[in-house]
């Protein structure tokens, strides 16, 4: 329960810091971001498929 108060304090914090940046700023962000998800899970999968379990 405590850690899902702090993930919406969290997301509570990043959210008004987003609404104080300009908005191409914020896709900016947004993209890289996204980018670095995408990279991170692709190397995650290929990962898990080298490994046996």
């Amino acid at each position: 329960m405590i850690a899902l108060v702090a993930a919406l304090l969290l997301l509570g914090l990043v959210l008004g810091a987003v609404v104080q940046i300009p908005l191409p700023l914020s896709f900016a962000l947004a993209a890289v971001i996204g980018c670095w998800l995408l990279i991170f899970a692709v190397r995650e999968r290929a990962c898990g498929r080298r490994r046996p379990r």
